[in-house]
């Protein structure tokens, strides 16, 4: 068997030297220096002394400063290229910003001339017409995989594989009857009194709608602003002393569907399902367009988090469907939270944790990120 090189020396020639000496690359000494000592390698030549400091920091100026010039150097042409970039990229967003602008605009006040220039109207009939909509239609699709298991691909994509194929008939039926009566019975007061309080804080124009750099900035700090509201509302209801009395319902699936987001009692669902997507358009005073654009986005998440499936370029549910497995893990949305309050540890430790990523293509993320195999005895 042949030795690795690594393990032996390289040959000496004929001379005494090695054949590594004879790699290194030679330096030519300048002109009237060839008695200059050899300091390529820190070294001196025999018959002289050890190359001194100041020799080896003279060898070394040189290359400093040549590394500090191609360093500036290059700097200098990233910068000047990245602000072309820059001024390029402002110029198309602008013109994008503008056209579309003026696109929303125009379709907002056909809108707002059909329904007329009621803010109550449009902050509570409409408002409640609006994200019922949302919520069934897209619940709905949902609702359909698990009431017919088909397409049979969308199987693949199941985080508990086994459960709710398909859903059981009589739960689903009490799911739908109770979701119901929080957007009707509780969703319907409520949006009223959101109403008053951005009454309270200051209506926005109806006709004018906000920039769109402004709605991100706005979309922004909602999802912050809800992330904390609904993180310590949702842990206060799995306290010992409210959980049986509130919470409870909502975790009698602990393999969830997508309309069971709001499966919940009244209390809960005005505390930790109204009230903290609410918080951030009530402190900007946001308008009711955006407060239309913010809920949809909730709805679409909260939806999807409760959903079942693992869906290709969709957010990853894997966390909230964990804590619905596990009941004491992962309060929040985001998981910010929970990292900082230490509330995904186990999470952290399973393979769900592993898979608790956008998948960016078709490939299920079980069979990606597969379950260990059991051991044998």
């Amino acid at each position: 068997m042949m030795e690795s090189s690594s393990s032996s020396p390289l040959p000496a020639d004929d001379c005494g030297s090695s054949l590594a000496d004879e790699l290194l690359p030679h330096i030519v000494p300048p002109d009237g220096a060839e008695s200059a000592p050899n300091v390529q390698d820190g070294r001196s030549t025999p018959g002289q002394g050890p190359a001194g400091p100041a020799t080896t920091l003279e060898s070394q100026n040189p290359r400093l400063l040549s590394s500090l010039y191609s360093f500036l150097v290059i700097v200098s042409f990233f910068l000047v290229g990245f602000a072309a970039f820059r001024n390029t990229l402002t110029w198309h967003l602008q013109r994008f910003w503008g056209a579309s602008g003026d696109f929303w605009q125009s379709q907002w006040d056909r809108f707002i001339d059909f329904t007329g220039e009621d803010p109550a109207h449009l902050w509570v009939a409409s408002t409640t017409i609006f994200t019922m909509a949302v919520y069934w239609v897209f619940g709905g699709i949902y609702t359909l995989f698990d009431v017919t298991c088909r397409p049979a691909i969308i199987r693949r994509y199941k985080m508990q594989p086994g459960t709710n194929e398909p859903v059981d008939r009589r739960r689903l039926a009490k799911v739908i009857a109770t979701v119901l009566l929080n957007q009707t019975v509780v969703g319907v007061p409520m949006a009223y009194c959101m109403y008053q309080a951005m009454r309270f804080r200051g209506l926005n124009d109806l006709r004018e709608l906000p920039t769109f750099h402004w709605v991100l900035a706005e979309l922004s700090f909602c999802i912050f602003i809800e992330e904390i509201g609904f993180y310590y509302a949702h842990r206060l209801l799995h306290s010992r002393r409210i959980y049986r009395y509130i919470h409870k319902q909502h975790h009698e699936w602990t393999a969830p569907i997508a309309i069971t987001a709001i499966y919940c009692h009244p209390v809960e669902h005005v505390f930790s399902n109204l009230v903290p997507p609410f918080l951030g358009i009530f402190m900007l005073g946001s308008h009711v367009a955006v407060a239309w654009l913010w809920f949809t986005l909730v709805i679409l998440s909260t939806l999807n988090a409760h959903s079942g499936y693992h869906l290709p370029f969709f957010p990853s549910p894997e966390a909230h469907d964990f804590h619905h497995l596990k009941f004491n893990q992962c309060f929040g949305v985001l998981g910010v939270l929970d990292r900082l309050h230490g509330t995904d540890a186990l999470f952290r430790t399973t393979k769900a944790y592993a898979r608790h990523i956008m998948m960016l293509s078709f490939i299920p993320a079980r069979e990606a990120f597969p379950e260990p195999a059991k051991k044998a005895f």
